[in-house]
């Protein structure tokens, strides 16, 4: 009961620190529990390959799909192999791929969201990483096919919206999804990483407030403590709202999944500004 009032109360620092922990599932975990016959696809055709983003086809619930997402990785050498999820412009194109893949063949796209931005380094900005997000955004926006995001830990910046420009976005109970890292956001408006707190509290980071603000369209509740205290019923959790998702959008004609996903991101604001 102690832990249940505790975590219905955190504040939003406090569930980005929930968000981030090590323990959390991340996508490798929900690709083995969830999808059949999993077969990864590899390299952007332009420059090389991006292991901070991993994606493929396989059967999701008996329904061949193209997943894809941000992975971070489980212990250091798995971290610093995908580089803490931060992408860079090889693994946004090879995003773009995937997602003209799944318009090709008609297949679901499913995206899982987990990175803290973008990789900042010198060599991403060189081959061209604000305008592969860009193009990703774009891409995900364009999409003629069913197209479902869930942000399962950190959806940061950019970064994160190369992937999440989805017919219906959904957020665990205790992620985050934002513009920028509150911390990024202290150190420009104060000057100072350590209001972070306030910073996280200012941008209304969380899943609920993002509900509130009609930015997603449902929030999937987590077990008791956390996702990271149960990853196999967290994970279960998001695999139904995912099945249940696709299978509203199923009858959807490719003009119609286009025109729905148009106006959804349209309206994102008009409640604020009526």
């Amino acid at each position: 009961r102690l832990l249940k009032s505790t975590y219905a109360k955190l504040t939003a620092w406090q569930k980005t620190q929930v968000a981030r922990h090590q323990e959390r599932p991340h996508l490798s975990d929900y690709l083995q529990a969830l999808v059949e016959d999993f077969t990864p696809l590899a390299g952007d055709r332009l420059y090389g390959e991006d292991r901070a983003i991993i994606g493929g086809l396989g059967r999701f619930q008996g329904r061949s799909v193209v997943l894809m997402g941000q992975e971070k990785g489980s212990d250091m050498e798995s971290r610093v192999r995908h580089r803490f999820g931060m992408a860079r412009p090889e693994g946004y194109r090879k995003a773009q791929r995937l997602m003209t893949l799944a318009q090709r063949f008609d297949m679901p796209l499913i995206a899982f969201v987990d990175t803290a931005g973008a990789y900042p380094g010198v060599g991403a900005e060189e081959r061209g990483q604000a305008e592969a997000i860009a193009q990703s955004t774009a891409r995900c926006l364009k999409l003629r096919t069913a197209n479902v995001a869930i942000i399962v830990g950190e959806g940061g910046s950019g970064g994160a919206v190369a992937l999440a420009g989805a017919n219906r976005i959904f957020m665990l109970e205790h992620s985050v999804y934002s513009v920028i890292s509150p911390e990024g956001c202290a150190s420009i408006l104060w000057r100072d990483s350590n209001k972070a707190p306030d910073a996280a509290e200012a941008m209304r980071i969380s899943a609920q407030d993002l509900l509130e603000l009609g930015v997603i369209d449902e929030v999937i509740a987590e077990p008791i403590g956390g996702a990271h205290r149960d990853v196999a019923t967290a994970v279960v959790q998001a695999g139904d709202k995912i099945e249940e998702t696709l299978n509203e959008l199923a009858d959807l004609s490719p003009d119609k999944l286009l025109a729905q996903r148009r106006e959804k991101f349209l309206a994102m604001g008009r409640a604020g500004l009526a």
